[in-house]
């Protein structure tokens, strides 16, 4: 044990043996210093003569000062002479991936991007939890907790001011635990005021409750913890009501609505050539961007249609492959002729109140109805978010806030085919030029286009075990390397890698507990809209 430059008692690991800024440092553990107790992960401190070096533990291994141990080794049971030999002709090693240098003179602390390397038989420590506190800062009206570092109650948080600037990206295998991920940062969000959110909820996990992923218990979402800033539109009103959600609107889209970019996004789900794309634009322009869908739907297999077909050069092949396609999205309930109200407007006016809105999809949880429609309403609601701001700038006036559209399934929006076409490409391209923004859910980053992972400004990694998708997620970072190896050791649930622009530097959490009564009182602390209430009181009105 030693003391750090802060006052506090830490454990001495061992000391600097060789390294380089690109590769890392290589330490030599002390005889005191238990090879099994080092997690990759973890944070240490590295005492050079001149400046503390904050690091990652990103590998561990064994080492000998003799070869010729490893080729006659003692005898396990002879725990004499493994105690003589441990520390001396053997030890362990632990890489160190150094990312901050921390600053301690008087009352003025900070830390800076690491620009040089420890000298030889520097001491390292364990980090503690002031130098962690120091480095991520603490919980407040803009720093939220997500979680905590490896063996340690350090709270780790997010500097959501930060994180909406620009567009965020949760990544992880099936099962690791995204939905419960996502639910924690829109919380975050709502309870830090930091921007408004647009989810497009494909299976009704996040506006009124959810399920557990493990064990399938029900938790509260955002609807009942935040009741006066959320609000819940659906698309399937009869699924809605057998759940026993309070819905705020019922959204109806029109056939005057749908655009061919939107039946072009629709491509491969709708099994369409390129000649039937190619043919929705012909049918646009001749008919009217607005009538034409409705007008194809009307089409007979007469001479009309055939003198038609071939005026426009469309093959009579080519156009029964985009009726067939067509059909799938004529049988979804929620869509009309002519829609009688605009939902749009109606998002909108909550958004523009600071009201955050959550679209499910009810029965039409497939990728036709969720591609269709979160293209359709992003691409009119960033329009107008457009407008607005434009008009803040020509006005000098207050610009819109800050809006977050949350989608799942992003390769399908975002792929390298297709994301230069759809919305989701251009507002990810963009960053946050419209106060617009995404937050992307995938457990495919490798079809997501190449140029889009570019911009994501935070990462947030649950456990992958696709080279691609490490790769894709791990592209253009420092230190790429290291932080594999430290992907590939998370464990499946509650474990994430999160790196980017909402923490200083790359961090391992065990994420807060979310869904029992008592982590619940935590995330309604932030609740305003109840101030007559305790907390107390809040949670036994949550729980009944």
């Amino acid at each position: 044990m030693q003391e750090s430059n802060l006052g506090e008692t830490v454990q001495k690991l061992g000391v600097v043996i060789s390294g380089s800024l690109t590769r890392g440092i290589e330490v030599k553990l002390d005889s005191s210093a238990s090879v099994e107790d080092m997690a990759v992960g973890r944070y240490v401190i590295i005492h050079g003569q001149k400046r503390r070096f904050f690091g990652m533990l990103t590998d561990v291994a064994l080492g000998v000062a003799d070869e010729r141990i490893n080729a006659t080794p003692s005898d396990a049971a002879d725990p004499f002479l493994s105690t003589v030999l441990s520390g001396t002709a053997t030890y362990g090693t632990i890489h160190v991936l150094p990312m901050l240098t921390i600053n301690v003179a008087g009352d003025e602390q900070g830390y800076q991007p690491v620009k040089t390397v420890p000298s030889h038989f520097s001491p390292v420590t364990v980090a503690s939890q002031q130098d962690i506190e120091m480095v991520f800062g603490g919980e407040d009206e803009k720093r939220f907790y997500i979680g905590n570092p490896l063996d340690m109650e350090t709270k780790i948080c997010l500097d959501l001011a930060e994180f909406v600037k620009r567009s965020n990206g949760i990544f992880g295998k099936s099962g690791t635990g995204k939905t419960f991920l996502t639910r924690l940062l829109l919380i975050g969000l709502l309870q830090k005021s930091a921007a408004v959110n647009l989810v497009f909820d494909m299976h009704n996990e996040y506006g009124w409750e959810g399920r557990s992923e493990d064990k399938g218990y029900k938790v509260k979402a955002l609807k009942q913890l935040f009741p006066e800033k959320v609000a819940v539109f659906t698309l399937d009103e009869e699924s809605s009501r057998r759940r026993r959600v309070s819905t705020d609107a019922v959204v109806k889209l029109g056939y005057d609505e749908i655009q061919p970019e939107d039946i072009s996004l629709l491509r491969q789900t709708l099994n369409l050539t390129e000649a039937a794309v190619q043919a929705t634009y012909r049918f646009a322009r001749h008919f009217g961007g607005k009538q034409w869908l409705d007008a194809v739907f009307r089409m007979e297999n007469d001479e009309e249609t055939r003198e038609l077909l071939e005026k426009l050069d469309i093959h009579e092949a080519t156009f029964s492959n985009l009726r067939r396609g067509l059909e799938q999205v004529r049988r979804l309930g929620f869509l009309e002729p002519s829609a009688q109200q605009n939902p749009v407007d109606r998002i909108l006016g909550y958004l523009k109140s600071g009201v955050s809105v959550v679209l499910e999809f009810g029965r039409y949880a497939d990728l036709t109805a969720y591609m269709l429609v979160a293209n359709m309403l992003s691409r009119r609601i960033y329009n107008e978010y457009r407008e607005m701001t434009e008009k803040a700038l020509g006005e000098e006036s207050a610009h819109p806030r800050q809006l977050v559209i949350t989608i799942e399934e992003a390769h399908k929006f975002l792929n390298t085919e297709i994301a230069s076409q759809t919305i989701f490409g251009t507002i990810a391209r963009e960053m946050r030029k419209y106060n617009v923004t995404l937050l992307i859910i995938d457990q495919r980053p490798s079809s997501i286009d190449e140029e889009v992972m570019s911009q994501l400004g935070t990462r947030i990694t649950c456990l992958l075990d696709n080279e691609k998708d490490v790769d894709a997620v791990l592209a253009g970072v420092s230190g790429k390397s290291e932080l594999r190896s430290v992907l590939a050791r998370l464990e499946p649930k509650q474990q994430v890698l999160i790196f980017g622009h909402a923490v200083p530097m790359p961090v391992v959490v065990r994420t807060r507990e979310y869904g029992s009564e008592e982590s619940l009182k935590s995330l309604v602390e932030g609740r305003k809209e109840d101030t007559s209430k305790t907390v107390d009181e809040v949670i036994k009105d949550l729980w009944g």
